[in-house]
């Protein structure tokens, strides 16, 4: 008998049984539906997080405090205290630095007359808005002169100005940072959310005032320095230069961290790689139950159909032709499902994407993935009942009611 007429009849006996078809196919619908929806949020996580920070600039470079010690105790990097004012001076003078600014800050009260909210104030220099490529939509980022003068001026990000200014030009305009009054210069284009956080919920007043007038003890701490390098090209040389720059002053390469956005992007890409792939595991429990389901199923089918086989058999029909009938019903049976899943799975994506506001990738590869898996979960579970069905004895089948 041939492929296509053993393939009518599996649909035939499908057809003949088709809610219990249905039921059959929906652990494996359910479980493709889960592999796709979270496949494709992963990947889409990736991407939009790689992108972000590829924007900044492939010469892009963060220098960070190392680890505080305590006794036995050895906190993370960025637990240290030990860039200073200093430590800036000496990574602009590497030759292959371009521009360095620094970062302090904190979470505080923004306010205007009875509104409030918490927000980050980040104390820096004129070229930190090059340097991580702030877009300033109105206004003007501060300068030297402001710095000098430890001026009481503040840029603030789209959020802010929604929240204390809706439906008004901010520029000009006051808010209280704590308790100190501040004059708005500048208003930065909207970046959006990460995920839950906001880009746009920030404000930036210059690195003086900020140790002066809202720091207290913290003052001459830095949190950060941005750097960029003069080119792609002599990105590596800059890290170098900067490492041995501040070793030489601070002797312990524990005592501070220099990444550049290539590592920053590795790092990333690994932790979604590892987490999509997680959640996909757990995902396809469902599909190992789903395929269970068809093993049984198809066991059923097999003793309802005893009689038929004898006949089939009786007349001619060899084992391998019963065989690949069975198996055929079984992998129609979870590719319909698989089939049914990616559509669901990838509309589900979708539409979660788009109320949490995250971004969703729906490949190719993951979709030939998951139709492969399905038809392959039908061939798997398939061959127990197939066999069994094909080494029935054809006298003992006509005998059985």
């Amino acid at each position: 008998m041939k492929f296509l007429d053993n393939l009518w009849l599996a649909l035939d006996a499908l057809r003949s049984n088709l809610m219990r078809s249905i039921l059959t196919t929906l652990g494996i619908v359910i479980g493709i539906f889960a592999v796709i929806a979270m496949v494709s949020i992963g990947e889409g996580a990736k991407s939009e997080i790689t992108g972000q920070i590829e924007a900044l600039g492939s010469n892009l470079l963060t220098v960070t405090p190392g680890r505080v010690s305590s006794g036995s105790s050895i906190g993370a990097f960025g637990s240290g205290t030990s860039l200073t004012q200093d430590h800036l001076a000496l990574i602009e003078a590497c030759p292959s630095v371009a521009l360095a600014a620094p970062e302090v800050g904190s979470n505080m009260s923004v306010s205007v007359g009875k509104t409030s909210m918490i927000t980050n104030i980040i104390g820096t220099t004129g070229p930190y808005a090059q340097i991580r490529n702030l877009g300033i939509e109105r206004g003007l980022f501060f300068g030297t002169r402001e710095e000098d003068a430890a001026s009481r001026v503040a840029v603030i990000g789209a959020g802010v100005a929604e929240e204390l200014f809706p439906n008004q030009d901010p520029i000009g305009l006051s808010m209280k940072i704590g308790n100190v009054k501040f004059t708005i210069t500048g208003l930065l284009a909207s970046k959006g959310q990460s995920g839950i956080l906001s880009n746009d919920d920030v404000v930036y007043i210059p690195i003086t005032t900020a140790q002066r007038r809202l720091l207290g003890a913290r003052r001459g701490q830095l949190r950060a320095i941005y750097v960029t390098s003069k080119s792609e090209d002599v990105t590596d040389l800059a890290v170098a230069e900067i490492e041995q720059a501040l070793l030489r002053d601070l002797k312990d390469p524990e005592a501070f961290n220099v990444s550049n956005q290539a590592d920053l992007i590795s790092v990333v890409e690994d932790m979604t790689t590892t987490m999509t792939l997680l959640l996909a595991c757990i995902a396809g429990i469902s599909l190992l139950v789903g395929g269970i389901g068809i093993m049984n199923i198809m066991l059923v089918s097999v003793t309802e159909r005893i009689r038929e086989i004898g006949i089939r058999k009786a007349i001619g029909a060899q084992e391998k032709e019963i065989l690949l009938q069975f198996l055929l019903e079984a992998a129609t049976l979870s590719l319909l499902g698989g089939l049914i899943g990616i559509a669901l799975g990838a509309t589900g994506a979708v539409l979660l994407s788009r109320a949490l506001g995250w971004q969703a990738v729906v490949s190719i590869e993951a979709i030939l993935m998951a139709s492969g898996i399905s038809l392959m979960i039908g061939l798997f579970f398939g061959v127990y009942p197939a066999r069994k069905a094909a080494r029935l004895d054809p006298i003992v089948a006509l005998r059985h009611e």
